[in-house]
């Protein structure tokens, strides 16, 4: 009579199975070599030990899946068999050797018996033997399994909606499965169709499979080179991407996976252009993509397509925020704004004149997206200025959009050196200013006097050159103009001091007389 046990097997080196080797030889084929082997090496002299040890590494399933083996073997083959576990077992039975070699009804063919029941029953089915491959995927996919299964999905499909074209199904994926499967439509396949969108009912359920699985379907439609319509695919990516990052499922360990899938996506996404996608659509598949390492070469294809219909963006579209709110970055992406404007204004400058209208909307969004994000505490003067400068200044016909923009950032920003208070008031263009935004800026007391002054003097020289003949007067500044028209520039900057360096420019380089009155009644 055999001891209870006489077999010890170590696991991935993670745990010990105790077990009779009469009953794992029974069938086991690669076991039943190993205890052979063994014991052929002990020494005759020697007193044989009374337990064989044996290490199995990389084991499908690991000590969970060695467990359902065991279960298997002292149930004399009777063991219960589903969708839950069938591709654990199938990869563990092929990795033994559990064949009809050794004794019939083994554990292979029990699996492959129950698979090919996989293959033509329903879609739920389907989709858990795919599951449970994640566990034992390089060795299910080595032998064969995961692609069957694919197959499979793929066949059911097709078949239930219109996303391939009519040759495609029966020319792609019908070598691996029996034609009876057209014929077979389960109830539970039909109650898939009754919801969502005709060709989008298989979405939710294959978002729930692991990255590599949905890789290797991608991968082989591919190499079939099969016609999917509707960009059925790519919205299939995007909405895969959108789940996993809602649940932030393994997003780290599967980095390079999900970064691949992402390419993918945009790859698709280009091709299709704005004929597919709206703009605002662009925006939201940027901001599920982002999340996720993209290639250059991907993030720069997104981009460019964005940015060339960037004429019909919101501002809220413009809003995204940066991957980390850090102080070197700030709160939203502004460079990423800057390089779709660089894009936009390219391509509208290789356009025809009719086109330049747009250009003037994209200011007045611009301009909106500048107010928004000056009160952020991290934002650069030159990154404000690096958007406020990315389009010509044909793009505005007025600038108090900028110059609110720019009081905003300086009331938020009380900190600024002058340099930074000077440098930030560049991106103005002062004679397409109105004189209600002129009389704000000259009593800004963030605003440098000499910024003041030079915006007092080009809208009086704006103003001379469209009617010299006149008298303008504010409560800030006066220009008058004499019959010889030369100006006098009379400025009521009270508080204010100005450069000697700038009255020098007023005096000799302008032709301006000037003169600062202590009181507005003087200056009239």
């Amino acid at each position: 009579m055999s001891p209870v046990y006489d077999l010890q097997i170590n696991i991935n080196g993670q745990y010990n199975f105790f077990l009779n080797q009469d009953v794992i030889s029974k069938y086991c084929e690669s076991l039943r070599k190993m205890i052979k082997q063994s014991k052929k090496k002990r020494n005759k002299k020697t007193k044989p030990p009374e337990i064989i040890t044996i290490e199995i590494d990389d084991f499908p399933g690991g000590p969970d899946g060695f467990e359902l083996v065991s279960r298997f073997c002292y149930s004399n083959g009777e063991f219960s068999i589903d969708v839950s576990n069938v591709s654990t077992l199938y990869s563990c039975s092929v990795i033994l050797g559990m064949t009809e070699k050794l004794c019939s009804s083994n554990l292979l063919f029990q699996t492959e018996k129950f698979l090919k029941e996989v293959f033509y029953g329903s879609w739920n089915d389907i989709v858990l033997c795919l599951k449970n491959c994640e566990q034992v995927f390089l060795h299910a996919d080595s032998y064969g399994l995961v692609d069957k299964l694919i197959f499979a999905a793929l066949t059911r499909i097709s078949r239930n909606s219109d996303v391939f074209s009519s040759s495609s199904p029966s020319s792609s994926f019908a070598p691996s499965l029996s034609p009876e499967m057209a014929n077979n439509t389960p109830e539970s396949d039909k109650r898939s169709l009754s919801c969502g969108r005709s060709n989008e009912w298989w979405f939710e359920d294959m978002s729930n499979l692991s990255p590599r699985i949905v890789l290797k379907l991608i991968r082989i439609i591919g190499s079939y080179k099969t016609n999917i319509k509707s960009l059925v695919l790519t919205r299939f990516i995007l909405h895969y991407l959108k789940t996993k990052l809602q649940a932030k499922s393994g997003l780290m360990r599967n980095k390079l996976e999900y970064s691949e899938l992402a390419d993918t996506a945009v790859k698709g996404v280009v091709l299709a252009g704005e004929n597919a996608f709206s703009c605002r659509k662009l925006f939201w598949v940027l901001r599920v993509l982002s999340s996720f390492s993209l290639s250059r070469e991907s993030r720069n294809g997104l981009e460019t397509l964005i940015g060339e219909m960037l004429d019909q963006a919101t501002l809220d579209d413009l809003l995204i925020s940066a991957r980390c709110g850090s102080r070197e970055s700030g709160f939203y992406n502004v460079d990423l704004v800057k390089r779709l404007l660089r894009v936009f204004v390219k391509k509208r400058e290789e356009e025809e004149e009719s086109r330049q209208q747009d250009l003037k909307e994209i200011g007045k969004l611009i301009d909106k997206y500048l107010r928004e994000i000056s009160p952020d505490q991290n934002l650069k003067v030159s990154k404000f200025l690096g958007v406020a400068e990315s389009l010509p200044d044909s793009a505005r016909d007025c600038f108090d959009g900028v110059y609110r923009a720019i009081d905003i950032y300086l009331q938020s920003h009380p900190n600024l050196t002058p340099q930074d208070r000077t440098k930030i008031c560049r991106c103005l263009n002062y004679k397409k200013l109105t004189m209600e935004t002129c009389r704000h800026l000259a009593r800004n007391p963030k605003i440098s006097p000499d910024i003041a002054v030079q915006a007092l003097k080009s809208k009086c020289d704006n103003e001379a050159h469209k009617t010299p003949d006149v008298k303008v007067a504010n409560k800030s500044f006066s220009c008058r103009y004499s019959q010889e028209k030369k100006p006098v520039l009379l400025l009521h900057l009270k508080g204010f001091e100005i450069s000697d360096k700038l009255a020098e420019r007023l005096a000799t380089r302008g032709g301006y007389k000037w003169s600062v009155m202590d009181s507005f009644r003087e200056g009239t």
